[in-house]
């Protein structure tokens, strides 16, 4: 197991997460259900590595289309201009290729909110700031 998962695998266990904002701290069940709803990502995602698809790690704050090493964005995504945050991620998780018309990402999108929030609450814990993984190359 990473160190960032391991840390999100701790968050859920113990029901806390330093990384996220106070008052913004997704209960351990919604955290179990987002990790569970990752596992649909990794077949081209992963936190710790590139694969077909980018991957996660450093995801919040990043702008779409410039995790380094990887070289399989479309042209629609490095030039959307979008940066990544709980809103902008659950926007394109609705509906990726409304969100960015022309993406790579041939995925139909998370219709139901509460899946794409305990999504986005796990990949918060997984991804940031203390969770071990290291963004960059």
């Amino acid at each position: 197991m990473s160190a960032g998962r391991a840390l999100a695998a701790a968050a859920i266990a113990t029901g806390c997460l330093a990384s996220l904002p106070a008052g913004a701290a997704p209960d351990a069940a919604a955290l179990r259900a987002g990790e569970q709803a990752y596992q649909r990502c990794a077949g081209c995602h992963s936190i710790e590595i590139n694969r077909a698809g980018p991957r996660h790690c450093g995801l919040f704050g990043r702008r779409a289309g410039t995790e380094p090493g990887f070289e399989g964005y479309s042209d629609a995504m490095k030039r959307s201009s979008i940066v990544w945050n709980e809103r902008t991620l659950d926007r394109f998780l609705a509906n990726p290729a409304a969100t960015v018309p022309g993406t790579a990402m041939g995925y139909a999108g998370i219709a139901d909110a509460r899946e794409r929030s305990e999504l986005i609450a796990y990949l918060r814990a997984a991804t940031g700031q203390g969770s071990g993984c290291r963004a960059g190359p």
